[in-house]
């Protein structure tokens, strides 16, 4: 597929010589490569490199609350946790969905399910929390998102948009944590209202904006000299980014006016189905990591109803996602990954529920390089043990990062000097891609 943008050319070739600076010479020669941390053997991971990475960008869609995997991707039909969920027959030779997603059975020879996933973390805000960075929340220290780690490691394809963007991620989204705030994804509320405060105030015209924000500079440079911190230089450099992405022809990216009616009506008119379409129109526009939450999947009280409800939504925004990537030519370059912080019990409660459950439960990816129609890990009977292939939340995050070629083993340090890598020592799944 032709890039729509020159720049992104130029960044891919980068990206080639410089993997290839890593796999004949095992380290990094240019100064705009990603270097190898001289430090990260002592680690002892020697996590493995994807020399060859097909994913670009990467669409994260997030089920906030814990969604339940036994009614959804990994249903148990005819025993008691099932309850009344069945299960049904997909496009993928002896892949079964739950009843609740059947536009998504439609795409399985698209997608990798993974039904081995196990966390120990059972309550929301810890489990959200680690999905997201890989590590244990701490009091002392945010640790960088996943969308952070990407521009950190990688850097933007498009220079005038955000290398990251959140959609409806809430105020305890980690965002860029320790990194410097030129990671900071960029956090969007309601995807139809655009991007708002971007357009100039009525009579402003371009020789004032521009005579401003000269004068602002001029006001500011002392300061500046006589405090040159890393806190104040990365707030001007925000700003002097803000006023670049005002400019930009690419902010149209954010106006979902420009959808014809039964593009935005495919993907669903609720904030979540259109957040799903804006992730499309920004990786479009070489958006490396947008992410888009779905809530209100808590159910500890009318699990069916609540989850049937859910599932809708999901099912149809999911299901035009993938369809219309794949007809655009963007799903070998964008890596999907379907999420959520843990499942739910396969024992039902008295209200008709499912409770917290850590042990055992199920994410999905597609695109990027991923081989579809297949099933990784699997649990018992009635969902409550992984059986087989066992997959821990930091393997997930390093698989996210093998597809999109990230040097696992590469240290970047905290402000307190502490050293952390991407995905903690979690080991990516290779056999999927």
């Amino acid at each position: 597929m032709k890039k729509p943008l020159l720049f992104s050319n130029e960044q891919s070739r980068r990206r080639f010589v410089s993997l290839a600076a890593k796999s004949f010479l095992g380290l990094s020669i240019l100064p705009w490569a990603s270097p190898l941390s001289s430090q990260a053997a002592g680690l002892g991971l020697n996590r493995p490199l994807n020399q060859a990475p097909k994913a670009k960008n990467v669409i994260y869609l997030y089920m906030s609350g814990g969604m339940s995997h036994l009614d959804t991707l990994d249903p148990k039909p005819s025993t008691e946790a099932s309850g009344p969920t069945t299960a049904i027959r997909t496009k993928a030779d002896g892949v079964q969905l739950a009843n609740n997603l059947p536009l998504l059975a439609n795409h399985t020879d698209k997608i990798a399910l993974i039904r081995g996933m196990t966390s120990t973390k059972g309550a929301h805000q810890q489990g959200n929390y680690f999905m997201h960075t890989s590590y244990a929340q701490r009091a002392t220290i945010v640790h960088p998102s996943m969308g952070a780690w990407v521009t950190k490691l990688d850097g933007r394809f498009n220079p005038t948009l955000p290398g990251a963007v959140v959609v409806g991620g809430g105020s305890r989204h980690p965002l860029s944590g320790f990194l410097p705030t030129s990671h900071q994804p960029l956090a969007v509320g309601n995807p139809s209202e655009g991007l708002r405060n971007c357009e100039r105030l009525w009579g402003m015209t371009n020789e004032k904006f521009s005579d401003g924000l000269s004068l602002s500079q001029k006001l500011d440079h002392s300061f500046l000299q006589k405090y040159n911190f890393d806190k104040v230089n990365a707030y001007s450099d925000m700003y002097d980014d803000a006023v670049q992405l005002m400019k930009s022809h690419d902010l149209q990216a954010f106006d979902l006016k420009e959808e014809t009616a039964s593009t935005r009506d495919a993907y669903g008119e609720d904030n979540f189905g259109q957040g799903v379409l804006l992730a499309r129109r920004l990786v479009e526009r070489q958006v490396r990591f947008v992410e888009v939450q779905l809530g209100g999947w808590d159910t500890h009280q009318n699990n069916f109803t609540r989850v049937q409800e859910r599932s809708a939504i999901l099912d149809q925004a999911l299901s035009a996602l993938l369809d219309d990537l794949y007809k655009r030519g963007l799903l070998e370059e964008t890596l999907v990954v379907l999420a959520t912080e843990f499942g739910r019990t396969p024992n039902i409660n008295v209200n008709e529920g499912r409770d917290h459950y850590p042990k055992a439960f199920s994410c999905m990816l597609a695109g990027g390089g991923i081989q579809g129609g297949q099933v990784w890990g699997e649990t018992d009977r009635e969902g409550r043990e992984v059986s087989d292939q066992k997959v821990e939340i930091p393997d997930l995050n390093a698989t996210i990062a093998y597809a999109l070629g990230l040097p696992l083993d590469q240290i970047v340090y905290s402000p307190t000097r502490r050293p952390f890598t991407l995905s903690d020592k979690g080991q990516p799944l290779v056999k999927l891609i």
